[in-house]
């Protein structure tokens, strides 16, 4: 395979693939299910509680 060749192929693929992986992420993160979940982290340094983890 010639550089010309992979270079067509990873500029019209890998465009293709790079935007479905966008799509996928923000679907993820607008998904309505994992929004409690993304409010808790939200808030995480903001909680005054502190745990003892030994």
């Amino acid at each position: 395979m010639s550089f010309e060749s992979f270079s067509h192929l990873a500029g019209t693929w890998g465009l293709l693939a790079l935007l479905i992986m966008f799509i996928i992420a923000i679907s993820y993160a607008f998904w309505p299910n994992n929004q409690e979940k993304f409010r808790a982290a939200a808030n995480l340094p903001l909680d005054d509680q502190e745990e003892d983890h030994s």
